[in-house]
């Protein structure tokens, strides 16, 4: 078994939420680091420190992490590689660990930049950067080459040389516009790892349908180059375009494939059984509806209608199934209410709400706490739009300190 390992960094509340037409509340990206921190996940791209929108929620989840709440994921923020943005990323939050993003590839530094910078200019941008954020207190730093799949591989090798020597623990090859195949990422990874020695992140889109191959792929390059390896995903696969890699299919990809199976360390805290919950979770808070054949999770996933299917598998499973629905935390039935609701909503009354909490078997100490805790439901109904779930209210009776702020936006 390779020594290495494969860690999982998700980038839902970040890449994700970035993706046109879909977004999350604060408190719904608070719930997928809760999430993820129970899936095992290494480490989460909670969102950008220097949007003032953001502020309050980066530092609330700070605050669940200090407290153990959200431990032991890592929190870290993602900024553009500038002093300027390290800066303002210091100023406004207590984040310290930090992704620092930039352009590398011919086309984006002419396409983007209009020949206002050279690649000179990106190197020390992107140096000047490392070196701000190490001067103020970072406890990790990642380098992000944006466009890495359409990069010339000296430039790219100079370039993460470039980070390692200012400081950075970690380069990011960014497959930005899913160019790469299995086999060409394979190649240019276990170049890059091998050039310079760091640990590699690798972040691959779907935009043609490559995602998840290609991540697997990376994976295996790095590890192959004797680095550790840091793949990023997305929940169900969410992301700009056509999506990101979907974070159950890697995980799968690693734990199930013939390539990978025995051969290559998954993060041991990774525990599956928690991902039916999160891709509900996250489907319900995104609004988009799990497709039926989608990975582990979609109504298919262990559904058999043809004869010989459904005669092999009742006979044995595995000859059908490459892994239980069990081990995804499926099984379960989905009870849905039918009869009377008692819903709690932003004009909800004290009543209504006792009702349903004493069902969640939350008690409160008097009147008064409880009219405080539905105060907070009733503003995170006004900036959700859409009923709370039993995770969200426990949630906010627990810790109604953040949740405070994570509802207060101030413009």
């Amino acid at each position: 078994m390779a020594g290495n390992t494969i860690h999982i960094l998700d980038v839902t509340n970040r890449d994700g939420v970035q993706t046109a037409r879909l977004g999350l509340a604060k408190l719904e990206k608070t719930m997928i680091n809760l999430y993820l921190n129970d899936l095992g996940v290494f480490q989460s791209e909670f969102g950008f420190p220097t949007t003032r929108h953001e502020t309050n929620y980066l530092n609330a989840n700070l605050e669940l992490a200090e407290m153990g709440v959200i431990s032991p994921i890592v929190l870290e923020g993602w900024i553009r590689a500038t002093s300027e943005d390290v800066k303002l990323a210091f100023e406004m939050t207590r984040v310290r660990h930090l992704n620092l993003s930039i352009s590398t590839s011919e086309q984006m530094t002419q396409g983007k930049f209009q020949g206002r910078r050279s690649r000179e200019d990106i190197l020390k941008t992107m140096t000047d950067a490392v070196d701000q954020a190490k001067a103020l207190g970072v406890v990790t730093v990642a380098v992000n080459a944006e466009d890495a799949s359409r990069t010339d591989m000296p430039f790219l090798v100079r370039f993460a040389k470039a980070a390692k020597e200012h400081g950075a623990g970690r380069i990011r090859y960014c497959d930005t516009l899913g160019f790469d195949d299995p086999f060409s990422i394979y190649d240019r990874i276990k170049e890059l790892a091998s050039e310079t020695g760091m640990d590699v992140e690798v972040h691959c889109h779907n935009d043609l349908g490559m995602a998840v191959a290609c991540s697997a792929a990376g994976a295996k390059a790095a590890i192959d180059a004797g680095v550790n390896v840091f793949v990023n995903t997305c929940v169900n696969g969410v992301g700009e375009r056509a999506g990101n890699a979907d974070l159950l299919s890697v995980i799968l990809a690693v734990k199930k494939a013939a390539g990978f199976s025995d051969k290559y360390t998954l993060d041991p805290r990774i525990n599956i059984s928690k991902m039916w919950r999160l891709a509900k979770y996250a489907s319900y808070a995104f609004e988009v509806p799990i497709p039926i054949n989608q990975v582990g999770v979609g109504e298919n996933a262990f559904a058999h209608a043809s004869g010989i299917h459904a005669d092999g598998v009742l006979k044995d499973r595995r000859n059908y199934e490459l892994y239980d629905y069990e081990e995804l935390g499926r099984g379960e039935p989905q009870i849905v209410e039918t009869g009377r609701q008692v819903v709690i909503g932003e004009y909800s009354g004290i009543k209504g709400f006792r009702n349903v909490y004493e069902k969640l078997e939350v008690e409160f100490h008097g009147d008064d706490e409880a009219r405080e805790i539905l105060e907070l439901v009733r503003f995170a109904n006004v900036t959700k739009q859409k009923p709370l779930v039993a995770d969200e209210l426990r949630f906010i009776a627990k810790y109604p300190e953040q949740t405070r702020k994570l509802l207060t936006l101030v413009p």
